[in-house]
């Protein structure tokens, strides 16, 4: 074959390895299941939940629970019957708005990047930093970087128990 001849098919499976690499498209096919029990501490009481909130899709559908729990040694983001789809590079953010209700609120709003996301099914935890203020941070986003998209969110607000005290 001539060497124009093979340029184009070069050139066009270059692209389609660049477009595969952008987009991810198996991961739209594939679930990821994670599975992680309550993180305790030794000699520690149990967790104490301070805030929750239910996930809805913005996006994609999202949903589950998440809820923030206070332990002796610090705080955790509990993301629990929890499932939305996958995608690349997606982000467990906490949004500086009452509601990460779209994509301007989360990227006007600020927010606090507590990781890649697990997994797309399941219970999982995110550690919180222990200076970390949350009554700025009300609300969790599960955030596409690579497009900026805003996949669901829960608005979070004080647990009956943190109510009565």
């Amino acid at each position: 074959m001539k060497t124009w001849r093979k340029l184009p098919i070069l050139a066009a499976t270059a692209a389609s390895l660049v477009a595969w690499y952008a987009f991810r498209p198996e991961r739209l096919l594939l679930n990821k299941r994670v599975n992680e029990s309550m993180v305790t501490e030794q000699g520690d009481s149990s967790p104490r939940p301070v805030e929750s909130g239910q996930f809805y899709g913005i996006v994609h559908p999202t949903a589950g629970t998440a809820t923030i729990f206070q332990m002796g040694g610090g705080r955790v983001l509990r993301l629990t019957k929890f499932h939305t789809s996958n995608g690349p590079d997606v982000h467990v953010y906490l949004v500086a708005a009452d509601d990460a209700k779209d994509a301007a609120t989360v990227e006007k709003a600020g927010f606090v990047d507590l990781g890649v996301m697990k997994g797309n099914l399941g219970d999982q935890n995110y550690t919180l930093a222990g200076d970390l203020d949350l009554a700025k941070y009300r609300s969790v986003s599960i955030w596409c970087k690579r497009f900026s998209v805003n996949f669901g969110a829960a608005a979070l607000r004080p647990t009956v128990a943190t109510q009565n005290q």
